[in-house]
């Protein structure tokens, strides 16, 4: 026997795809963009929840820039480049770019676990505002040492500028602070803004400074902050969020009533919203001879300098977490923290369909005819009757608003809420409680098969009802978690996900379950489930996961994202399936031909044992001359290429990790075999 060594160094999960790759739609976009830093022809943008992106042309086009970055939520709270570096303070810590964000590092030595709300520099020194006062670095941020004295260690230092020998730092709880020798020591200034409110922003122009303050507008100083007045005059909201300089003139961003200018930096201020759909301006920044403005919920536009107009600036700006995904016909529903949105054309457009539903944050769509249901937090059940143009909420009865998953059978509909299960058999007109025997646990997932409706519990497991809500019994055999996160039927088989506990199977009515979890990462928290066919689709926090055979096995199914995703909600729209993400918003993969097929024109090879946990033996019933042989991972990736003559080898699993393989055997007279080889 020929034994053949295969060295082969893999990551821990394999990819399920033949030519299928995710493709990421235009949306939708309800982000807030946090901040907008420029170098030179580059703009950065940071976001809440999507990370940061890139546009080398000023705005019109963007593109995500966060390898290296968590996929886990992360705000991005200030973006600033220093040479050739760019530095992104984040909710968990501090980011550094050599390369325009291609990649970032954490360089979190001293900030360990620290919140960084604003960056600065002045010579070679980097200054770090935080929720726990001021840091420097003057190694390009590698080391951080505490820079608090004067400051207290308490103060949230939300923005810093440099004026000259002096620099000055805000503070959301403290007030205003000045050094005169490059942050060693600082003083308070001797300023008080009505209310005592926090200032949101400082930037210098020509030898004043302004400060942008939360409730009382903004105030200049034209010495050295010594003496502070008021330039509120033409305002309509005291409430600012960012500052921009151009020239001499200063630009001011506010929370509820868009943008200003204040031309000369003097005399009042003239309103400059024409075209900006928000009137939460959140960032601004000035690059070239425009003005870029990030806004909250509305992406980010664009204005010429001097133009008084915007146009919409957010080609490949996509950020927004879906948190819910329903399809009926060409009508794609997408749910998100701030309402829903609509796409009649495979996600190339998405329009809010908001009109009397407010900005609810959307945890469940359902649809029975032309009747569009929306669960909601906070608002309770809402029912659009002209597919999402108009909704009115329909509560008679529902004394829980926190509405976490909806289902239908014929006229009933389910309501899993923070307090059990609720019926409706009038299209949502009234409510009843359908909890006998289920206790009173929140209710997180719904799943319906004939009469059967099955409840998933927040600590109870499951239950089921065999008389359609009137009463509940728990179904848990076999189950060892009894958080439950998600259901999904298809047939007899009822899957059922557990948080931090993987994913279980029963194909006899709930009466016992089998983990499910051969290929998935250990104690994974499956998000959502969607099932087409025989084929089975689970969303995690490390993208999506595959199984051809109604979960026995599972591989990943990545290929496309440019980064892992968290993906939180699953969708089939006809040969489509559809991955609602957090931060990224909605991405498009073909169903057809996702699976793993086997091609045989070499007869008589067996693989035995195949799946194999060390190493299996290969074997022809014909002898080989000079066969070529590839070790090929299902993303299509040829990991091993050899030459073969003989009958029989045996294959090592080395480095190989658990999951799918193909082994692709083309003959002297180019017979093409391809066979499945699983490791366990």
């Amino acid at each position: 026997m020929k034994r053949i060594l295969f060295t082969i160094i893999l990551h821990a999960l394999m990819v399920v795809n033949s030519n299928a790759q995710w493709v990421q739609t235009s949306g939708p976009v309800d982000g807030y963009v946090t901040c907008i830093a420029v170098s030179g022809n580059k703009v950065f943008a940071g976001s809440s929840s999507g990370g940061v992106f890139l546009s080398t042309n000023n705005g019109a086009s963007w593109s995500s820039v966060r390898n290296g970055m968590p996929n886990m939520l992360i705000i991005v709270n200030t973006l600033f480049v220093s040479g050739s570096y760019v530095y992104a303070g984040t909710t968990q810590g501090l980011y550094i770019s050599s390369n325009n964000g291609g990649s970032w590092s954490l360089i979190n030595m001293g900030l360990s676990g620290l919140d960084v709300l604003t960056l600065a520099v002045n010579g070679s020194t980097i200054f770090a505002g935080t929720h726990n006062g001021m840091y420097f670095s003057t190694n390009n941020g590698a080391s951080w040492a505490t820079l608090n004295t004067g400051v207290p260690s308490y103060a949230d230092i939300t923005s810093i500028v440099v004026l000259g020998s002096n620099m000055f730092a805000a503070t959301n709880n403290c007030g205003l602070f000045i050094s005169t020798n490059n942050g060693a020591n600082w003083s308070a200034v001797n300023v008080s803004f009505p209310n005592n409110s926090p200032v949101s922003s400082l930037v210098k122009c020509g030898n004043n400074i302004y400060a942008g303050t939360s409730s009382a507008g903004v105030y200049c100083s034209s010495n050295n902050g010594t003496n502070w007045f008021s330039v509120n005059t033409g305002l309509l909201s005291p409430s600012i969020s960012s500052l921009a300089v151009s020239g001499s003139d200063v630009y001011a961003g506010t929370y509820d009533s868009g943008v200003y200018v204040l031309s000369g930096g003097i005399g009042s201020w003239t309103f400059l919203n024409n075209g900006v759909n928000s009137s939460k301006v959140t960032a601004l920044v000035v690059s070239g001879n425009n003005l870029i403005a990030g806004t909250h919920y509305h992406g980010i536009y664009s204005s010429v300098i001097g133009s008084g107009s915007w146009i919409e600036a957010n080609n490949g700006y996509v950020e927004s977490s879906i948190t819910a995904l329903a399809i009926s016909g060409s009508a794609i529903f997408a749910g998100t923290n701030i309402g829903l949105f609509l796409s009649t054309n495979s996600g190339s457009n998405w329009e809010m369909m908001s009109n009397g539903l407010d900005q609810y944050y959307i945890k469940a769509i359902a649809i029975n005819g032309s009747n569009v249901f929306v669960g909601t937090l906070y608002g309770g059940v809402f029912l659009s009757t002209d597919t999402g143009s108009s909704w009115v909420a329909v509560n008679n009865g529902l004394t829980n608003t926190n509405v976490y998953a909806l289902a239908i059978s014929d006229s009933a509909i389910f309501a899993a809420t923070g307090i059990g299960v609720f019926l409706s058999t009038d299209s949502g007109s009234s409510w009843v409680a359908a909890n006998t025997g289920l206790g009173m646990y929140s209710i997180r997932s719904l799943a319906i098969n004939n009469n059967n409706v099955y409840a998933g519990t927040d600590g109870g497991g499951v239950f089921k009802s065999t008389d359609k809500g009137g009463s509940w019994t728990p179904v848990n055999t076999g189950l060892t978690y009894l958080y439950i996160q998600t259901l999904s039927i298809s047939g007899n088989n009822l899957f059922a996900s557990m948080y931090g506990g993987g994913l279980y199977l029963s194909n006899n009515n709930g009466n016992s379950w089998t983990a499910v979890n051969n290929g998935l990462p250990a104690n994974i928290t499956v998000h959502s489930l969607a099932i087409s066919g025989n084929n089975v689709f689970a969303g995690t926090y490390s993208g999506v996961f595959m199984s051809s055979n109604m979960g026995s096995n599972w591989a990943i199914m990545n290929m496309g994202f440019p980064y892992v995703p968290c993906v939180i909600s699953l969708g089939i729209s006809g040969n489509n399936i559809l991955a609602g993400t957090l931060g990224s918003g909605v991405w498009m993969n073909t169903i057809t031909g996702v699976g793993i097929e086997e091609k045989s024109d070499i007869a008589n090879i067996n693989i035995y044992p195949n799946p194999f946990t060390s190493q299996t033996t290969i074997n022809f019933s014909e002898y080989q001359n000079n066969s070529n042989i590839k070790i090929v991972d299902l993303q299509g990736k040829v990991i091993k290429s050899m030459m073969f003559s003989g009958k029989e080898f045996e294959l090592e699993k080395d480095a190989m990790q658990a999951g799918m393989y193909l082994m692709q055997i083309t003959d002297d007279k180019q017979h093409f075999t391809s066979k499945k080889i699983l490791i366990q």
